[in-house]
Order: C-alpha cells, then sequence, then structure tokens
C-alpha cells in the first residue's frame, strides 16, 4: 500500500475575510506515521548513504522539496 507524504485541503474562505484567497494549501506527513511498528529485516541503506540521507530505512525516508525561486 502506497500513501503520499504530502497532502492537501480546501480551507474555508469567509464571505468578509480580508486577506487574499489560498485555494489549496499543502501539508507533510511523517513516514513513520504509516509503519505500525519496526518489521523485521527493513531493507537499509549503506552506512555513508545513510549518513547523507539522515536516516537508516529507506522507508522511513522523506526528502523536503524545498520552494521554487
Amino acid at each position: 500500500m502506497y500513501t503520499s507524504n504530502f497532502k492537501a485541503y480546501v480551507p474555508f474562505r469567509g464571505p468578509f475575510d480580508p486577506c487574499p484567497p489560498i485555494p489549496v494549501k499543502f501539508y507533510n506527513t511523517p513516514p513513520n506515521l504509516y509503519l505500525g511498528f519496526q518489521p523485521m529485516n527493513l531493507p537499509q541503506f549503506p552506512p555513508m548513504l545513510a549518513l547523507r540521507h539522515g536516516v537508516l530505512w529507506p522507508c522511513l525516508m522523506s526528502p523536503y522539496p524545498g520552494q521554487k525561486c
């Protein structure tokens, strides 16, 4: 089962809201929310690659998609 870490929702826009409307807002959920417990024999990154990514298990990696200029 594949679930995306990025979710979207449509915020409420009141009739007297002074701010310009934002049609859709996005947020990121950490991947450990979808992993109930640590299963045995999870694949692991090699040590140097794990240090570069900041996580040992590929299923828990969640890269930050920086903002575009």
